[in-house]
């Protein structure tokens, strides 16, 4: 749609559209980690993480509908990079500590996310547009919660696999 971003809503709707991309892309990927992952802990947290991630999509789709736009998707190539780094790094990594490289990809993605929405969550509000704020709020929070639960389990899983290898 944009050949160039002449405004600073051209800016919200483009990085908008790329959150939306982000998320479709994660959902997918939770998919695949869940089918990766070794300890049902993790599995039950993708699982839960997809159906937030869901929720999550429809958020930006009604941002796009309340800001009077149609839906865009645009390219996402942080959250593409994450995975082909996670998919070749769980490749090369003896199956017995492959969560430990799922948790540190979730963890960066996690990150990623949490900037994604705080700096649409700061343009929102300053255009006035104080509904599409308080959904990618929600937004926020969640992935603000899976980073704690995520961060969690790494830590735990860490010092166990230390433990054992002592």
């Amino acid at each position: 749609m944009f050949e160039k971003l002449n405004t600073p809503e051209d800016v919200f709707h483009f990085k908008l559209g790329a959150a939306l991309t982000m998320e479709n892309n994660v959902l997918e990927m939770l998919g695949e980690l869940e089918s990766e992952a070794r300890h049902d802990e993790l599995k039950r947290l993708f699982r839960h993480h997809a159906d937030e991630t869901r929720r999550q999509i429809a958020n930006i789709e009604r941002s796009f509908e309340l800001l009077g736009q149609d839906v865009d998707d645009f390219a996402c190539p942080t959250i593409h990079a994450l995975d082909k780094e996670g998919k070749v790094t769980i490749k090369k990594t003896e199956e017995s500590i492959v969560d430990a490289v799922i948790l540190a990809g979730a963890t960066e993605t996690e990150h990623h996310e949490i900037a994604v929405y705080e700096t649409l969550i700061t343009n929102a509000e300053a255009r006035g547009a104080t509904e599409v704020a308080k959904l990618l709020r929600q937004n926020l929070e969640q992935e603000q919660h899976t980073l704690e639960e995520v961060k969690g389990i790494a830590h735990r899983l860490a010092h166990e696999g230390y433990a054992v290898a002592a």
